[in-house]
């Protein structure tokens, strides 16, 4: 699942508007819809802002451990 689809499915499971979301993570209503909408630039910390209200971060995931070089 993608982040903004896993965003817009917590906020509806909690009952909350993109207003709410917006104002209980400390950021816009417009960053909230670019990231629900899939836009490719965001900023990391306004992410984690958000997530951190579902108790869960972004962070570093191995994808292929044959991507790893020394």
């Amino acid at each position: 699942m993608e982040l903004g689809a896993y965003i817009k499915a917590k906020r509806k499971k909690y009952g909350l508007s993109q207003v709410e979301l917006a104002m209980r993570a400390s950021v816009g209503v417009r960053f909230i819809k670019d990231m629900e909408s899939g836009k490719p630039t965001l900023q990391l910390d306004k992410v984690n802002q958000v997530l951190y209200l579902f108790g869960e971060e972004l962070a570093p995931q191995k994808i292929n451990a044959d991507d790893e070089k020394s």
